[in-house]
């Protein structure tokens, strides 16, 4: 007849089953913030196409020709590598459009201030020419800034076990499956 494990023990092996390193936590607070940020980002542009398109042409980088067009695509991409990333499928792909476009609203965001334009940066809705004294570009640059952080962080440690990335990979069951043989190992 087997011997089953004491009661303390099986109740570590399932706290030890539960418990996450630092890197997890901080892989899934990131992948939260800037899937989340992006999501809000291109729901609230894709509400009001419009106003999008008149936001990236306030910038007065692109030709009209270009600027509509991407004006009008952009919510639908910040949407759906926001979705990526909260959803943690392709984590790293994810982060890195996510990552990249962080660093376009930021040089953006620059050369508007660089160049004088008194503009919002229509990045959570709205753009286009404001009053001189509602310009926040430094504040703008920062929280970009901040959410490339993430990606950056995402690209160099993109595991998680809270993400899809990690179902699929069987990462949750190994886990699982080598706290089963722990115990068994305590029994023998």
């Amino acid at each position: 007849m087997a011997k089953s494990a004491p009661l303390y023990t099986s109740v570590a092996v399932n706290f030890r089953a539960r418990t996450f390193s630092g890197t997890d936590v901080i892989a899934l607070l990131a992948r939260l913030v800037l899937g989340g940020a992006l999501l809000l980002a291109g729901g609230l542009k894709a509400l009001h196409p419009y106003q999008a398109a008149a936001a990236v042409r306030a910038y007065e980088i692109l030709p009209i020709s270009l600027a509509n067009p991407l004006g009008y695509a952009l919510p639908w991409v910040e949407i759906g590598v926001g979705l990526i990333l909260v959803l943690g499928l392709f984590i790293r792909i994810g982060a890195l459009l996510g990552a990249l476009m962080m660093l376009i609203f930021i040089i953006g965001v620059g050369s508007a201030w660089a160049r004088g334009l008194s503009i919002d940066c229509g990045c959570f809705g709205g753009g286009g020419a404001v009053d001189p004294s509602k310009t926040a570009y430094a504040s703008e640059i920062v929280r970009d800034a901040i959410f490339f952080a993430c990606g950056a962080f995402l690209l160099w440690r993109p595991g998680t076990r809270w993400s899809m990335d990690a179902m699929g990979s069987g990462r949750i069951t190994s886990d699982l499956y080598e706290d089963e043989l722990d115990v068994e190992e305590m029994e023998g």
